[in-house]
């Protein structure tokens, strides 16, 4: 009697499930480039010409295209994520961190227009998809905001309660300075990243001098480990 080695059985379900997984990847890959040449309101048969493949062998890799939307969405999580972690991580003055982070938001929908307008308007998706692709980065980056708000309010002895509301705020006001960019492209990035620093900036020196406290955006937030103090000065409640 013939036996089943349980152990090959897995090890080809693996591989099976490995096979997929790439094909999906590359099916992705392929409708971000059809979206980029033809637009958000891409359809598949434009995607399906693009991986060079018909449209039945796409949808045995999606259930619909709903799923083929999610999985172009979560792609462009991973894009924007892999620029905005690092300006989100980067030491440094916090004008300089702020415009940081603004510009790489801004530097991957300026590359990737029609895709962030495919990701946004979602109209490709043919039922309602429960997951909010949109809202969820939205969130990553408001948490992230969050965290560097309350760490400047707590070193100086603040209320840090209001950090994740002004970050949702702020995460709302970029993006739909971008959208209106991306339609109108009457300056450049680099403009409209000064702009919005600008006014990030004043928003958070004002919540700082409400509290009599003056600091200097151009100078480094000490970390704990120099043992010096941050650059700056008390003001009278008439200054602030």
């Amino acid at each position: 009697m013939a036996r089943t080695v349980k152990g090959g059985t897995d090890a080809r379900r693996e591989r099976w499930k490995g096979h997929r997984e790439a094909r999906r990847a590359e099916f992705v890959e392929a409708t971000i480039r059809a979206v980029a040449k033809h637009g958000p309101d891409v359809g598949m048969d434009e995607i399906a010409a693009e991986a060079g493949v018909s449209k039945p062998v796409l949808y045995r890799h999606f259930a619909d295209k709903s799923d083929l939307y999610l999985a172009v969405g979560q792609r462009g999580t991973e894009l924007l994520m892999d620029r905005l972690v690092p300006a989100i991580g980067h030491d440094g003055p916090i004008r300089a961190r702020i415009r940081r982070i603004v510009d790489a938001y801004l530097s991957v929908i300026e590359e990737n227009p029609n895709l962030y307008r495919f990701v946004v308007r979602g109209s490709f998706t043919d039922r309602p998809v429960e997951q909010d692709v949109v809202g969820e980065d939205k969130a990553l980056i408001a948490a992230a905001l969050a965290r560097i708000l309350g760490d400047y309010l707590r070193a100086f002895g603040m209320d840090s309660g209001g950090a994740e509301p002004w970050a949702h705020a702020l995460v709302g006001m970029v993006q739909n300075a971008g959208d209106w960019w991306l339609d109108r492209q009457s300056m450049t990035r680099s403009n409209l990243s000064d702009y919005l620093t600008t006014i990030i900036w004043h928003a958070i020196d004002g919540l700082l001098r409400s509290a009599g406290v003056e600091l200097d955006p151009d100078a480094p937030l000490p970390t704990d480990s120099t043992g010096e103090e941050p650059r700056l000065r008390l003001v009278d409640a008439e200054e602030a």
